[in-house]
């Protein structure tokens, strides 16, 4: 299976609108963060967890051309509004797109011209919204399980495909949640910046968190414009967590 980090940065992006902060204006190119996604695939299936606003650009980069599912983490517009540009893949045949009840209730709402009846054409993709429940399932060959998050008081859902977990907008995981991140190998979760949020982990709460789900790995996502990634990188030194960055791309069994 491989994993692909379509995008590691917040809402806002990085560099941010207007702002010519050090990390903004490095030259770094890992600094140069799109909104948090992540890519999914073996030999023959292909997952997207979260369609932001620069999903078209995202899987230009990565090459994505096969899609069989979309995962929701949850409906805000960093998250979600890219929706639209997984048209090409779908011309033949409908795209799962999997999150909890409010989720998809929510993403219904935003994207309401997909099931009104209107002239055949282009502009509207070939989706179906799907509940995923709390148990398992199956997108191809890979198994899926969504795992409950706190974002403040928002409920998002973090999802586990074999031995990854990937844990974005969040800043408390639940107890029952941890039962199902154990043997997790791998696993990417939000840091959003070294002080704390209300509703996202800091750098130290994410490592709280890393520590007791014990995977062989981490890495850090959905990073701030208050964090370099050469700063964070040095903050982890010694420990078995790295910051991620776009493009960053590893292999797991």
């Amino acid at each position: 299976m491989n994993v692909v980090v379509l995008g590691s940065g917040t809402s806002h992006g990085v560099p941010v609108i207007g702002c010519d902060c050090r990390v903004c204006t490095s030259s770094d190119a890992r600094d140069r963060r799109y909104r948090a996604s992540l890519w999914v695939r073996d030999e023959s299936t292909s997952i997207v967890i979260d369609t932001g606003p620069e999903f078209r650009l995202q899987a230009l980069r990565a090459g994505i051309d096969r899609l069989d599912a979309v995962l929701l983490t949850h409906a805000h517009a960093d998250h979600l509004h890219g929706l639209d540009d997984v048209r090409p893949l779908c011309h033949h045949r409908s795209i799962p797109v999997y999150g909890n009840a409010g989720q998809i209730e929510e993403a219904r709402e935003r994207f309401s011209y997909i099931f009104r009846h209107t002239q055949m054409g282009g502009g509207k993709p070939l989706v179906d919204f799907l509940d995923a429940g709390k148990g398992k399932f199956a997108v191809g060959d890979l198994e899926v399980t969504p795992i409950p998050l706190m974002h403040g008081r928002l409920e998002t859902s973090g999802y586990r495909i074999g031995n990854l977990a990937y844990l974005t907008d969040c800043n408390a995981i639940p107890e029952a949640s941890y039962a199902l991140l154990e043997g997790t190998e791998v696993v990417v979760i939000d840091a959003l910046r070294f002080t704390t949020h209300e509703t996202h982990f800091s750098v130290d709460e994410a490592i709280e968190a890393i520590e007791r789900i014990n995977p062989a790995r981490a890495y850090l996502t959905h990073i701030c414009h208050a964090v370099g990634h050469e700063e964070l990188n040095s903050y982890l030194k010694g420990k078995k967590i790295e910051p991620a960055f776009d493009g960053l791309s590893f292999d797991l069994g």
